[in-house]
């Protein structure tokens, strides 16, 4: 790939830091394998209509542009397609903003039929108000008088009304999309286990989480959105309560109205879901502002971020976190009264995991209890039922054969199993 540039506008009204938000701006790039020659922070005071940055700024990163020879500038917001077009000039090399970086990320990910769908989508709708880029080498043609345009315009508007019918079919296959999803819900209904969806910034150990959560083989790497297409599976939880999880695409700071729109058939499994595991990098500076910004999508979609009885908070990656540091987020975690559970995990190692599963199956099916059972040796089927749908901590067998069980489980399981 070519080399690329990185400008990142400061906004004083963010709470991240300018630097943290340029290392998040070089992590998009390195996702998907660009060559990072040279980043730099440009505070903007006023922007500027024509070009976002001031005049000065545009020939020093002109001049920087020409001695790294980059063939790719990326300015880490969200630019007019008139802004787009003037600096492309001014530095003669292609420019992406914000939005634009996402998509290419979006459509190098996307594995499935759904996902490649969503991305076009919102890819069509980022160009829809670009394409008078595509034909500037029109732009001597336009004579005439009156509302009489020359080619250029003529050709623009064809391009445009072919855009727009793209996007209406693409619109009616997502609808289709939706509409089977729909089905699918329906007929776990019929066969009602809950539904427990992760959600979080993109990074924060979502897919690593899954894997150690389901034993699954999801891509889970040290990279912004590793993965984009949802996977779902069945998990037993601890007192024998099976669940579905649900892995989703990660959200991330300003993320484009585009994707957000294209991905609502995907984000309806949150909204379904009927816990939500708000997974946080807890060793990231940035963790706070990182869970504001997840915190204000799931407004958007819906759902309570402070919902207690629902959303239950995961701080990951305490294993890398120095061990003092780490006992006191520990008990900080543990210690929390007000708002949804947190959990303190390291999807690694499996630090905490038990807790998690524990706190999973409160929400669902309420707390476990303790219950001692004694089994006859003609109904060794009911040790296996027990062994299915709770967690035996201790086993005795007396001399007649019979067998006497220590078991965790729900309330609503230890009554079933009353009544067998």
């Amino acid at each position: 790939m070519e080399p690329d540039i990185r400008t990142r506008e400061t906004d004083q009204g963010a709470g991240r830091s300018a630097a943290d938000r340029l290392i998040e701006a070089e992590g998009l790039a390195r996702a998907i394998d660009l060559q990072i020659a040279h980043s730099v922070i440009v505070p903007v005071g006023k922007p500027q209509p024509a070009t976002l940055l001031g005049s000065g700024k545009v020939e020093e990163i002109a001049g920087i542009v020409t001695a790294t020879e980059a063939g790719l500038v990326i300015v880490d917001h969200a630019l007019t397609p008139v802004q787009q077009r003037n600096l492309e000039k001014a530095w003669n090399a292609k420019v992406l903003d914000r939005t634009g970086l996402i998509l290419e990320i979006f459509g190098e990910r996307a594995q499935t039929k759904e996902g490649s769908l969503q991305v076009e989508l919102a890819h069509l709708n980022y160009q829809r108000g670009r394409l008078v880029r595509s034909w500037t080498h029109l732009e001597r043609q336009r004579g005439g008088a009156g509302f009489l345009g020359g080619p250029g315009e003529t050709q623009i508007e064809a391009d445009r009304r072919i855009l727009q019918d793209k996007i209406k079919k693409l619109e009616r296959e997502l609808e289709g999309v939706r509409r089977t999803r729909t089905l699918h819900r329906s007929k776990r209904k019929k066969v009602p286990l809950p539904i427990v969806s992760l959600v979080g910034y993109t990074n924060a150990g979502k897919s690593t989480l899954f894997n150690r959560l389901t034993g699954a083989g999801v891509t889970a790497e040290n990279m912004l959105f590793a993965t984009l297409d949802p996977t779902l599976r069945r998990v037993r939880l601890p007192g024998g309560t099976w669940i579905i999880l649900s892995d989703t695409v990660g959200f991330i700071s300003d993320l484009p109205t585009h994707l957000v729109a294209a991905f609502r058939a995907t984000l309806e499994e949150v909204q379904e879901a009927d816990v939500v595991l708000h997974v946080r990098d807890i060793s990231s500076d940035a963790s706070r502002d990182e869970a504001a910004d997840v915190a204000q999508i799931l407004r958007d979609l819906d759902v309570d971020p402070e919902d207690e009885k629902h959303v239950i908070e995961v701080w990951n990656k305490v294993d890398a976190i120095a061990p003092e540091a780490r006992e006191d987020l520990v008990a900080r975690a543990e210690g929390t009264s007000e708002g949804p559970a947190i959990v303190a995990v390291s999807a690694i190692t499996g630090e905490g995991i038990d807790r998690l599963l524990n706190e999973i199956e409160d929400r669902i099916a309420g707390a476990l209890v303790a219950r001692r059972f004694t089994i006859a040796p003609e109904r060794y089927g009911d040790l296996a039922w027990l062994y299915d749908h709770g967690q035996v901590r201790s086993r005795e067998t007396a001399e007649d054969g019979s067998v006497t069980v220590d078991v965790d489980m729900t309330a609503e399981n230890a009554a079933a199993f009353e009544r067998r």
